[in-house]
């Protein structure tokens, strides 16, 4: 199995115990929970970024991870930190081009496998929506610990609403001060309607100088869902 470097992004120290204190919700979840879906609710959020260095974080744990890029909508150049010479991926699976392990990567950090999106498709929805997809998630799920699923802003397209039903759970990534309280009712509307639980929300490019805010803190009307993290730290560094 060919190996890529995972991802070159300097995080700080607060960024990394936040990191870790992600992963330690989503423990308490239970042990069932180990498909998790991560979407927002527009592009520029900071999703990507921030769904791989979950899977890094739950790596170090000495878990067998998968991250799979399943925003199928995107070039690789344009996905966080992640970069490497794929010369297939998730779509090259889904439309029968290659068994699933083919598309699997092992990284440069213990217990991480990358799954890339592969080539831009002219009908993400509809690959999404295929048994295979279920079949993949099926047979991963037997290999893995955790298998992470980055799908695409869901305030713009239906994919993840596609794949969610067949994950064990969702978390939704807003950015701080950039969505409406009514775009965000309206997503996380979409998420419980494919029956799949909402495990929580991760607060995005938090401003810790702002009104004395640092860490974790009130997360106001959308605290119905509960918070993760505020990961203000690498604001210009996420996509």
């Amino acid at each position: 199995m060919e190996q890529i470097t995972f991802m070159n992004t300097d995080i700080s120290y607060a960024v990394r115990e936040e990191l870790k204190t992600l992963r330690t919700n989503i423990q308490f979840c239970g042990d069932d929970k180990r498909v998790i879906l991560v979407t927002s609710c527009l592009s520029g959020e900071g999703k990507s970024t921030t769904t791989q260095l979950l899977a890094s974080s739950l790596s170090e744990l000495d878990k067998r991870v998968l991250y799979i890029d399943a925003d199928l909508r995107k070039d690789e150049d344009d996905k966080g930190g992640l970069s490497g010479d794929f010369a297939i991926g998730l779509t090259h699976y889904l439309v029968g081009q290659c068994q699933s392990r083919e598309a699997v990567y092992a990284t440069d950090i213990r217990g991480l496998y990358v799954m890339p999106s592969g080539t831009v498709p002219p009908n993400p929805s509809e690959l999404l929506a295929t048994p295979k997809m279920k079949n993949l998630v099926d047979e991963m799920r037997e290999l893995f610990d955790y298998v992470i699923i980055d799908t695409a802003p869901l305030g713009m397209v239906v994919d993840a609403a596609v794949v969610a039903p067949i994950c064990d759970g969702a978390i939704l990534l807003i950015e701080s001060g950039t969505i409406s309280y009514h775009l965000a009712q309206d997503v996380t509307k979409q998420l419980r309607n494919t029956q799949c639980p909402i495990l929580g929300v991760v607060l995005n490019k938090v401003d810790r100088h702002k009104g004395g805010y640092y860490g974790y803190g009130k997360y106001g009307k959308y605290g119905k869902y509960g918070q993760y993290g505020a990961y203000g730290e690498y604001a210009s560094n996420s996509k």
